[in-house]
């Protein structure tokens, strides 16, 4: 299990919703905590209708930075272990957390075709999407039990929609489908997704296939690009796209990095 106190340490008494979710603003439960001052965590947006609570911070954001945590065991070792995301903006300010559910023998044995949960969570722990990985088998074939899918839920247990991987031979491609299954953009890569000393970037398509946003894979050095698996990415989007296709975007960059970079 995953220790989220090496983030961040809970207010007591922190005022809570109906849900019991915390909704204390950032800045004000942890600068007490901190000796050097508060956090540095996104201040959350108020004020949002028909928005899923917790993706509130995507309507005031075009982009955010993934970085996927080094796991010392892992590298010594080359045991795998859970994958952990810190997703911050572009101003270097905290988002979300993200981090891998999956069993210890699966991922050992199975690698990349694991099936697994992704929970992301907000500054105080409360998830806020959840994302399920089933099973597909790791070899090159168009039958559709083994193209790659993902189901996207906000808040958990709500379905907002699906990524699936497309059948092709040259690019990769992926649709994004809402939540009646209807694809509303899609997501195409290069013809090689694995570059040297440069950036590898997946382009969001609109239903006109115009370009809209990226997926980008950043290349992070020769050291840690040749003895981890722990990338980076960043993701962009319209500023006043609707949020939960923001949401479904932000989804596509885990089994992106599940289908082509969890080596």
């Amino acid at each position: 299990m995953m220790q989220m106190s090496e983030y961040k340490v809970l207010p007591q008494n922190a005022p809570q919703d109906e849900n019991g979710a915390v909704v204390l603003q950032p800045q004000a439960a942890n600068a007490g905590n901190n000796a050097n001052g508060p956090e540095n965590w996104m201040s959350i947006p108020v004020g949002m209708p028909n928005c899923p609570q917790g993706l509130e911070y995507l309507t005031a954001l075009d982009q955010l930075l993934v970085s996927q945590k080094i796991e010392k065991l892992e590298l010594l070792t080359g045991f795998e272990t859970k994958n952990r995301f810190k997703v911050k903006n572009s101003l270097g300010q905290n988002v979300y957390f993200a981090y891998e559910e999956s069993d210890c023998c699966t991922r050992n044995m199975l690698g990349r075709s694991r099936p697994f949960e992704m929970k992301i969570l907000d500054n105080f722990q409360n998830e806020v999407l959840h994302l399920y990985r089933p099973f597909k088998c790791d070899i090159l074939c168009c039958f559709p039990s083994c193209m790659n899918a993902l189901e996207v839920s906000a808040p958990p247990g709500q379905v907002i929609g699906s990524v699936g991987q497309i059948c092709t031979f040259l690019r990769p491609k992926f649709n994004i489908k809402n939540t009646f299954g209807d694809i509303v953009l899609q997501i195409e890569g290069p013809v090689c997704p694995w570059k040297c000393f440069s950036d590898t970037n997946f382009k969001v398509l609109s239903a006109n296939n115009e370009e809209i946003g990226k997926i980008s894979k950043q290349w992070s050095g020769l050291g840690r690009e040749l003895f981890t698996d722990a990338d980076y990415f960043s993701v962009t989007f319209p500023l006043n796209l609707d949020v939960r296709m923001k949401a479904l975007i932000f989804a596509a960059l885990f089994l992106i990095d599940a289908v082509y970079y969890e080596q």
